[in-house]
């Protein structure tokens, strides 16, 4: 039979040695001179607590206490068990401090990975609500594209992510914790900002547009919204980059309404109307499948809905 086996048949430590609750309470019987007394220290019912000291004398084979109307005392042989019993217990207690410290360095750090228009301009405000909450929390955040962030995840590189995309990436869970809408935006200079009608869709997917690379989740939107994109007028990394490109007149771009909202009202750039095609979108948490969000990351979560 295999070393497994073994470890996991009728012989095991398992079926021969008590719990570690029976165990503790053995151990106050012995401080406390009454099983009584012990059954109350250890939370548990007299009844329960000679019943379970019963269990232990028969999976033993030895007579571990002398019940009398005085007390209850331990025969010799219960001494000498309650003596193991201690380094088993004591050991038990060195276990959970070491379990205990590492879900505490584990609680102690959070890792975030986001979409571009994510980190930029919500990320900031739920990150500052968590320090308020956690504040001895050390936060990391990896910024990149959608399909970058289901990459973190995947590798274990991050514990809770944001994306923008369309689906879901695959291997990944997700909650909606918001709703964006994507505005197609010009110059003030450009032709586009002195139409009087709105501009049709099929006139939007003709034209080069200033554009996010591939595996955003702006330009996943765009291109699933019109059936298809032109060739990119300029494709760029970040969602900084592309405003700034509009701004200086070298095309037009779409972007999130959250990333243009001051460019607007300062008449930095102008929003044109689009017919026939709607550019709204969901923003998700991600986290990888059957793993829900424990710790910081849980606190993080419901910070976002709130």
């Amino acid at each position: 039979m295999s070393e497994p086996q073994q470890r996991q048949g009728p012989g095991s430590l398992a079926h021969r040695v008590p719990d570690l609750g029976a165990l503790e309470l053995l151990l106050a019987v012995a401080r406390l001179g009454s099983l009584g007394a012990a059954a109350r220290e250890v939370g548990i019912t007299q009844p329960a607590a000679s019943s379970r000291i019963r269990s232990m004398e028969r999976q033993l084979g030895v007579a571990l206490v002398d019940r009398s109307p005085r007390g209850s005392r331990l025969t010799d042989a219960g001494a000498l068990v309650t003596d193991w019993a201690r380094r088993v217990v004591e050991a038990a207690e060195a276990f959970d401090v070491g379990a205990q410290a590492l879900r505490d360095r584990r609680d102690s750090r959070l890792r975030v990975a986001a979409s571009m228009t994510i980190a930029e301009y919500l990320l900031p405000g739920w990150l500052l609500a968590l320090r308020a909450e956690r504040p001895d929390t050390a936060v990391s955040l990896l910024a990149g594209n959608s399909a970058a962030v289901a990459e973190r995840l995947l590798a274990d590189e991050a514990d809770l992510g944001f994306v923008e995309g369309l689906t879901v990436p695959p291997g990944l869970d997700s909650a909606v914790i918001a709703h964006d809408r994507l505005i197609v935006v010009t110059a003030p200079a450009h032709p586009w900002a002195r139409r009087r009608r709105p501009l049709a869709s099929a006139e939007l997917a003709a034209t080069p547009l200033i554009l996010r690379e591939r595996g955003s989740g702006t330009r996943q939107v765009l291109d699933a919204a019109l059936g298809g994109l032109a060739r990119p007028l300029i494709e760029l990394s970040s969602t900084t980059a592309v405003k700034a490109s509009a701004v200086s007149g070298a095309g037009p771009a779409v972007l999130s309404e959250l990333a243009v909202r001051e460019e607007l009202s300062l008449r930095r750039l102008v929003s044109i109307p689009v017919d026939g095609v709607s550019l709204a979108r969901a923003l998700r948490a991600v986290w990888p499948t059957g793993h829900r969000p424990t710790g910081p990351a849980r606190e993080l979560l419901s910070l976002t809905r709130g």
